[in-house]
């Protein structure tokens, strides 16, 4: 297990037992989204967010997710179109140092995207978390994912406002937010051109009705914003791919 023989990788089989691999040949033919985590999220005392589940909008189905910081990186992959699944740790990542000694990571984050890549990830509350270590395993779990067309990133913490509105938005991402049928349909022609939002709320309909239609469609990129800025009653909303406000994308 070093840079000349390759990496390894660790994950579970559909029955639960681990099964160790060369890193290229897993990555070619196993699908990390469908894994479970190949060890558990680990619960800290005194923190105020421990291990949950995420219910993606992308999938249908839920993803274990182990911070807050994780939570938020989550919500972002979730309506990027390009990704289409995740896992929370579904594998662990073995190499042998220069003295010999083996070293193993297990990124908090697996996304696959439309093309068959993947981004491995990890999601620290701040820059300087997990340390040294961290930073050497970051380069190791990169050099890995280089090799095979993959990506691994230390995705940074999203603004307050942007990671606000995003959670807002989400409370909205299930389907059953579109509303009546035909209600998507009014709300995006009510946006065809960039208005204020209670404004296109209120061309649509009822807004006790509508209001719930739009945030779902501006979670699913229907309708567009500038989630960078509070979201409110006179924020600028657009159709999809309007390239007047900034929005969030993906971490690819």
């Amino acid at each position: 297990m070093d840079r000349r023989s390759g990496f390894e990788a660790v994950f579970l089989d559909p029955v639960g037992q681990p099964v160790q691999q060369r890193w290229a040949d897993a990555a070619m033919t196993v699908g990390f989204e469908e894994l479970p985590p190949v060890s558990a999220f680990p619960v800290i005392p005194g923190r105020r967010w421990g291990p949950g589940l995420w219910w993606s909008a992308t999938t249908g189905q839920h993803v274990a997710a182990g911070s807050n910081a994780m939570r938020t990186q989550l919500m972002v992959l979730d309506r990027d179109p390009d990704v289409t699944g995740f896992a929370g740790r579904p594998v662990r990542l073995l190499w042998r140092e220069e003295r010999g000694r083996v070293r193993s990571w297990v990124p908090q984050l697996f996304a696959r995207y439309r093309d068959g890549t993947g981004l491995l990830a990890d999601c620290p509350s701040h820059p300087e978390a997990g340390g040294d270590r961290a930073v050497k395993a970051a380069e190791e779990v990169s050099a890995a994912c280089e090799e095979i067309g993959w990506t691994y990133r230390r995705l940074a913490p999203l603004d307050d406002v942007l990671a606000a509105n995003l959670k807002w938005l989400a409370g909205y991402r299930h389907p059953r937010n579109a509303g009546r049928p035909g209600l998507t349909p009014a709300v995006v022609e009510a946006f065809a051109r960039p208005r204020p939002l209670i404004e296109g709320v209120e061309a649509a309909g009822d807004p006790i009705e509508v209001l719930p239609a739009v945030f779902h469609a501006l979670w699913h990129g229907r309708a567009t914003a500038d989630l960078e800025a509070p979201l409110h009653e006179r924020v600028l909303v657009g159709p999809a791919g309007w390239n007047g406000p900034v929005t969030a994308g993906g971490a690819r």
